[in-house]
Parts: structure tokens; sequence; C-alpha cells
């Protein structure tokens, strides 16, 4: 019981520990792509449960007390804070962390290697389609693989013609 809290190392021995696996964990996030965060399915759980388990002894090393943990779960939760601080007030590093949207579509015409280099199923940009009650390609103005992973479609008219006329229009003063 009296080692509950004694450290095996020094506490800022686990703040560099959380600190650098915080950094190469979000880098490999961030190259994985964002269809790897966007859709969490059983695979993607058991990737977060293994990659938890993976990092475990990066971070705690031989040191099993409560203090030690505890220190890290707030160093964890303080830098991850911090991210979203940083993001919040710069562009540049809300780019870094989060990345950009990615266009899909534009016009009705879809952009096959965006999709392929994003690792959008055809499936999952039609289940996108439909969500939007889109059902003709030609409908699509823009499609987005947004940041989180997730598709965005905006729809409108695809011919000039097929567009409402405006006011003026519509009385004749052109």
């Amino acid at each position: 019981m009296p080692d509950l809290f004694d450290l095996a190392m020094p506490w800022w021995e686990f703040v560099l520990r959380a600190l650098i696996v915080y950094v190469v964990v979000l880098a490999m996030v961030r190259l994985s792509g964002k269809r790897t965060l966007g859709q969490f399915t059983p695979f993607d759980m058991l990737l977060l449960v293994l990659l938890g388990n993976a990092v475990q002894n990066a971070l705690l090393g031989s040191d099993q007390s409560v203090g030690g943990g505890l220190l890290l779960a707030g160093t964890l939760i303080t830098l991850n804070w911090l991210a979203g601080w940083i993001g919040a007030r710069s562009p540049r590093a809300e780019r870094f962390l989060e990345g950009e949207p990615v266009i899909l579509a534009r016009d009705g015409q879809v952009h096959r290697e965006v999709l392929r280099r994003e690792l959008v199923s055809h499936a999952d940009f039609e289940k996108a389609m439909r969500e939007v009650n889109c059902a003709d390609l030609s409908k699509i103005r823009i499609a987005l693989l947004e940041t989180d992973g997730r598709i965005t479609i905006l729809t409108g008219p695809d011919k000039p013609e097929d567009q409402p006329a405006s006011d003026n229009q519509s009385r004749g003063l052109r």
C-alpha cells in the first residue's frame, strides 16, 4: 500500500513521455486520413483499444502507481485542451491539427482519383447522396470530405435554364 503513490521516475519524465506519445500518435492519426476518423466501425474500436494498449508502456514505463496514471491522464487532457486552444487562435495551427476539407465532386463531376486517395468508397459517396436526397450526380454543386471524415453534399440546379428567374427577369426588366 505505501507504493501506491510512489512514482518510479521523476514527474517530468511522465509529462515528457506523454508529450512525445501524444504528438507521434496525433501525427499517425492525421496521416491515416480523414475517413479513419469519420467512420467509427468495429475495426476502428479495435484499433483504438489496441493503440491504447500499445502506447501504455511508452507512457508508463515500469511505473504502476496511481499517481503516475493520474499524472499521465492530466497531462494528456491538458495537451488535448492546449491543441484545441492553439487551433482556435491560429488558422495555420488549425490547418495542421485538423486539416482542410477536400473537394470530392463539383458541378456534377466526381473526382474519382480524390475519392481513391482519401479512401472514400463509392458506397460511402452514394450514402452521402441519399442522406441529402440527391439521386442525380448532375445536381451536386459541391461535395466535400470534411475534416472530421463526414461527407457534405450541396445540391442545386444542374443547368442555368433550371434555375429560377430573378425578380427583375420575371418582370421583363433585363
